[in-house]
């Protein structure tokens, strides 16, 4: 028999130097096209994958050309009716992953960037918001978890700069000579400045409910200042600099804005689902940026908000995931 025809050792499934399991092992950062439907029309939208499986002690390394086989047949077989279900396609991959590798548990995350199209606040023109679609999903033999996320950009005008505006504005218009109730009727009248901060905002909630993600857009835009938009006339960036500027946001105000959101949007929400609100405002007055961020059981949350306590106990999502048995 010819030598090079005979089958080559499986290294892999071979006993390692060092017999230590491994946390994670896998592939990150695959890029796929993956095609969808959405107003009756095929578009295909820019995905990027991410996979790994708990390694056993025993096995030196996980089969790497099985997950991209994995995601093309994933990607062919799931049916992507009318909008892009991540989380759906997440699931399906781990759980043949799990079976492919004879791994006890796997991870998927992935990330699509994706159009929603909307109308300018004031003069109603049609623009294109790309946001960033996000499906995790964990899977055991047995069973699996899976969250669906986004993430979306508005606008957070600092309060605090905005205090210290009103104070100097109060007291020059006092020494010009208007009285306290004029310098209260202005004041609540002409927008105060401060400086602004290009946010982001991520929302995770991992549950079997049926969610549509651009209404999870919808909360995380809302816990900002103001929506942003690609296309803006001046009559519409004159309304977002108006709206922005009267609702001041901390990044703190927007992660709790954004729990009471999910909580308050999707009451059917169990007590063991999960919630994640990231807020992350890249600063125009520091080189820093800054971050607020909370996650926790649905339960837990519900608690705290019921009896204004601290919980003291947040579920983080690695482990709300690996929960899975």
């Amino acid at each position: 028999m010819d030598e090079r025809l005979t089958a080559a050792p499986d290294l892999q499934a071979s006993a390692p130097e060092v017999r230590i399991g491994l946390s994670r092992a896998g592939v990150t950062g695959v890029q796929k096209a993956v095609r969808m439907q959405h107003g009756g029309h095929d578009a295909l939208v820019s995905a990027e994958i991410d996979c790994f499986v708990d390694l056993d002690p025993a096995q030196k390394g996980v089969h790497m050309s099985r997950f991209p086989e994995v995601f093309e047949e994933a990607i062919d077989e799931v049916v992507i009716d009318g909008k892009l279900l991540v989380e759906n396609l997440a699931e399906h991959i781990a759980k043949h992953i799990v079976e492919r590798q004879q791994a006890l548990r796997a991870e998927v995350k992935i990330a699509a960037r994706y159009p929603i199209e909307r109308l300018t606040p004031v003069t109603g023109l049609r623009t294109q918001e790309l946001v960033t679609l996000i499906g995790l999903a964990a899977a055991s033999p047995s069973s699996t978890r899976r969250v669906v996320g986004v993430e979306a950009t508005g606008i957070n005008a600092c309060p605090c700069a905005q205090g210290l505006v009103r104070e100097e504005a109060t007291e020059r218009l006092g020494e010009a000579g208007f009285d306290e109730a004029d310098v209260d009727r202005i004041l609540e009248l002409v927008p105060l400045a401060t400086h602004n901060q290009r946010g982001r905002g991520t929302l995770y909630l991992g549950t079997r409910v049926r969610l549509d993600a651009e209404d999870l857009v919808d909360i995380v835009e809302q816990s900002m200042s103001s929506p942003i938009y690609e296309l803006l006339k001046r009559p519409d960036e004159l309304f977002v600099v108006e709206h922005a500027h009267l609702t001041p946001r901390f990044v703190e105000d927007s992660v709790r804005l954004m729990v009471k959101g999910a909580l308050d949007s999707y009451l059917e929400l169990e007590d063991e689902d999960f919630v994640l609100a990231r807020q992350v405002n890249f600063e125009t007055i520091h080189n820093h940026e800054v971050l607020a961020e909370r996650f926790g059981t649905v339960g837990e949350l519900r608690a705290e908000l019921a009896n204004g306590g601290h919980s003291a106990r947040h579920t983080e999502l690695r482990d709300w995931l690996r929960s899975v048995v």
